[in-house]
């Protein structure tokens, strides 16, 4: 008898621990990814003139020159 009510005990859990996993996989993300292949819409992408490093132009700092740099530091470097 109570190897039975063990083995009840223990599908129990299993079976509460298989719904709960099922629960997650159902639950959106804040931002779900991607998965019909349309890709956003292209950037403009600008160079930082003391690194040379590419980034999209809504990510740079524009300086006191009119040119746009990829962060503080080399904005006040000037290029």
């Amino acid at each position: 008898m109570k190897y039975l009510v063990l083995l009840v005990i223990v599908m129990a859990v299993v079976w509460f621990i298989r719904n709960n996993r099922r629960d997650d996989a159902k639950r959106p993300d804040a931002a779900p990814p991607r998965r019909n292949g349309t890709p956003g819409a292209p950037q403009d992408m600008v160079q930082c003139p003391v690194c040379s490093v590419h980034l999209p132009r809504t990510d740079a700092l524009p300086g006191p020159d009119g040119r746009l740099y990829c962060c503080a530091d080399h904005r006040q470097r000037g290029g």
